[in-house]
């Protein structure tokens, strides 16, 4: 079924993590109309001076 690749900053508290991914399965169940174990996430936390938006590095922006 569904498999979630979410790119985010690292740092997130585990709790912030799960109560994402509990929100994006309930959500996916409700429309899709399938069981929670169909729906796979995978979270990649990226560092911020891995990642730039309009040439300027994450990690420089002030």
């Amino acid at each position: 079924m569904p498999t979630f690749h979410i790119e985010l900053f690292e740092g997130r508290s585990p709790e912030k993590k799960r109560e994402l991914v509990e929100a994006l399965t309930r959500e996916t169940c409700r429309v899709l109309d399938c069981e929670a174990g169909a729906v796979d996430i995978i979270l990649v936390e990226v560092k911020r001076e891995h990642w730039a938006t309009g040439g300027v590095l994450w990690s420089e922006r002030a």
